[in-house]
């Protein structure tokens, strides 16, 4: 292992994760932090008109929607279905057989890794895992060539769900998987890990008993049906059927042993770095972490852990934890990634500097292919796939936001589109790449980086992905890092993130899909618009995670009233999940805009009516 990859995947996933965000702060106005002048925000128009007839805007936006997942139906395959790695991560045939080796800890059939959080997207026929997961056989050139590795996709994080009223599920496509618990889905491998071993205590042994219980799974697998593992299952000109099934079994037992050790010592040297990176810096707040939040990731800790996972049982990995490993919490609600040419920076008039756009809450990575390679290399996998980088950054550039699903009050909606242009649409604007960082919410997540991960985290970008890097797609050669926005990235790569002054703070991003993206601010901490607008009644917890909404309010069903669904959310708990922040009127460049409503709750209704229809 390089170490160069400790201090690059530190950086790689303290941008990527994150979800619920509104406005965040005050700074001097025109300017970024390192001076450069800034296009003033609003001259670009970011209000939406509201449609008299409601009911036929939502079908128009819904069948945009449909229409253009259909005409970009290959990039958005590679952002649903294809895994991050080409030959690396956990074998399809271990996956596959978790629930006969520990049922007590995994679910099989349709709920197979349900507990994490993971779901089967309905309209998909055929899908042999779970949406967010995918295997090395439906992007290797030669099918028979090795064994199929599994991997998450994109989707994992970024595909949702609602439950409307009758019952009926609602697909978010780009949005925010709020019950996904990344942390939960390893712990539960160490688990199944921990039972395999029984009382043995040598490591050579333990790894004996592993392998033979799982080759023996396997067996007992493809015994009871010869299509156990991929029931038949096709892709393009691909056939994964009983032949398929037969070779790839065979693959694997040829040298089960490597494979099982793999697989046992990425995830035991995960567990033991994050832990060890939980005891830095999440004092009292542990043993929550490890559990998982769903919906959230420390994503700077995951990466930053595997990064250094092979060294961190030794006294040497210790110690060089101590300084690598981030020492600020970057725990982030996931983000919606959805119409990014809204957040897409431009080039200064110099031609060697990228302003006004980023992407994630504090927009240091600016380049959207470099952007999704961050979020693809966050597991810490060798050999990552470019192409689902490459193919994500063209669906996502144009892909619609998911519009409310449920009826608006237009008349009302119509007054608070008056409010949010007077209070609102100056900071949300689309393209403002200002970071912002004195409206009272933790600013824990926006000081995880220093200047070795962010050196780190360049030459790991450029290196994986280089101005020469080819690839084929569409059935040609492509150099998806070759240049943006027409500017050659030869010799660029202080563009890749942002100067460090750049990143202490929050972008105002565009707010289009709002209501996905509940709960709101960046740690996720506040469970409706309501609660953001009236922040006296902010509750100190609430439930988190359940697909039934709240239409009042605007936001996920969040009372602990016995639904079933969801877990508890304490905002007191660690100072990192604070709810304070957005919670007074501010001040900026001589304008005062209006952030706690509750001496105008009207005011406030109005606003909330329009948000909706965003």
């Amino acid at each position: 292992m390089k170490l160069i990859r400790i201090f690059a995947l530190s950086a790689v996933a303290v941008v990527i994760v994150g979800g619920g965000w509104l406005y965040w702060s005050v700074e001097e106005a025109g300017r970024d932090k390192t001076g450069i002048e800034l296009t003033a925000p609003a001259s670009r128009a970011s209000m939406v008109p509201v449609q008299a007839d409601w009911a036929a805007e939502q079908q128009a936006r819904s069948d945009a929607k449909t229409s253009y997942i259909r005409s970009h139906q290959e990039a958005y395959d590679w952002f649903t279905l294809f895994p991050f790695s080409k030959s690396d991560g956990t074998p399809l045939l271990i996956l596959k057989v978790l629930p006969r080796l520990a049922p007590d800890i995994w679910n099989e059939g349709e709920d197979f890794l349900s507990g994490v959080g993971l779901f089967h997207d309905a309209r998909v026929d055929s899908a042999i895992l779970p949406t967010g997961v995918g295997f090395t056989g439906l992007t290797r050139d030669d099918a028979n060539s090795d064994i199929d590795y599994t991997s998450f996709t994109c989707a994992a994080c970024h595909i949702g769900r609602v439950r409307a009223d009758d019952g009926q599920v609602h697909y978010i496509d780009g949005g925010i998987n709020a019950e996904f618990n990344i942390n939960l889905y390893f712990v539960r491998l160490s688990q199944t890990l921990a039972q395999l071993y029984g009382p043995e205590q040598d490591p050579a042994k333990r790894l004996e008993r592993v392998t033979d219980s799982i080759v023996q799974a396997v067996d007992t697998a493809a015994a009871a049906s010869p299509t156990y593992f991929y029931a038949n299952h096709r892709y393009g000109d691909r056939t994964f059927d009983a032949a398929y099934e037969a070779q790839q079994i065979a693959l694997f037992k040829q040298n089960a042993g490597t494979h099982v050790g793999a697989f046992v010592d990425y995830t035991e040297g995960f567990v033991a770095a994050f832990s060890h990176y939980l005891d830095k810096t999440y004092e009292g707040y542990q043993q929550q972490m490890l559990a998982g939040l769903p919906g959230m990731a420390d994503a700077t800790g995951v990466s930053a852990s595997h990064g250094y996972e092979s060294m961190a049982t030794s006294r040497l990995g210790t110690l060089i934890g101590e300084g690598v490993l981030p020492s600020s919490p970057g725990l982030t609600d996931f983000m919606a990634v959805w119409e990014q040419k809204s957040r897409t920076a431009e080039w200064d008039p110099t031609g060697q500097q990228l302003i006004n756009g980023g992407g994630q809450y504090n927009g240091n990575i600016p380049v959207p292919i470099f952007r999704n390679l961050a979020a693809s290399m966050t597991m810490g996998l060798a050999d990552t796939d470019v192409r689902v980088a490459a193919f994500s950054a063209e669906l996502l550039d144009g892909l619609p936001a998911t519009v409310w699903p449920f009826p608006v009050d237009v008349a009302l909606a119509r007054r608070g589109a008056a409010l949010f242009e007077r209070n609102c649409e100056a900071c949300h604007q689309p393209n403002n790449g200002r970071v912002y960082d004195e409206l009272g919410t933790s600013m824990a997540r926006a000081g995880v980086i220093n200047t070795l991960l962010m050196e780190g985290a360049r030459a790991e970008y450029t290196g994986t992905c280089s101005p020469q890097t080819t690839v084929e797609m569409y059935g040609r050669q492509v150099k998806p890092c070759a240049e943006f926005k027409g500017v050659p990235l030869d010799n660029m790569e202080h563009v890749v993130m942002r100067p460090l002054d750049d990143q202490r703070g929050y972008n105002a991003l565009p707010l289009k899909g709002l209501w996905a993206l509940a709960p709101y601010l960046h740690n996720g901490s506040v469970p409706t618009l309501y609660h953001l607008l009236i922040p006296s009644e902010r509750p100190a917890s609430f439930i988190k995670s359940r697909l039934d909404y709240d239409q009042e309010k605007v936001g996920f069903a969040w009372q602990d009233d016995g639904t079933p669904g969801g877990y508890r959310f304490d905002t007191g708990a660690f100072h990192a999940v604070s709810n304070k922040g957005h919670d007074r009127d501010v001040t900026l460049d001589g304008v005062t805009y209006k952030l706690a409503w509750e001496d105008d709750r009207d005011g406030a209704a109005a606003l909330i009516e329009y948000l909706k229809t965003l």
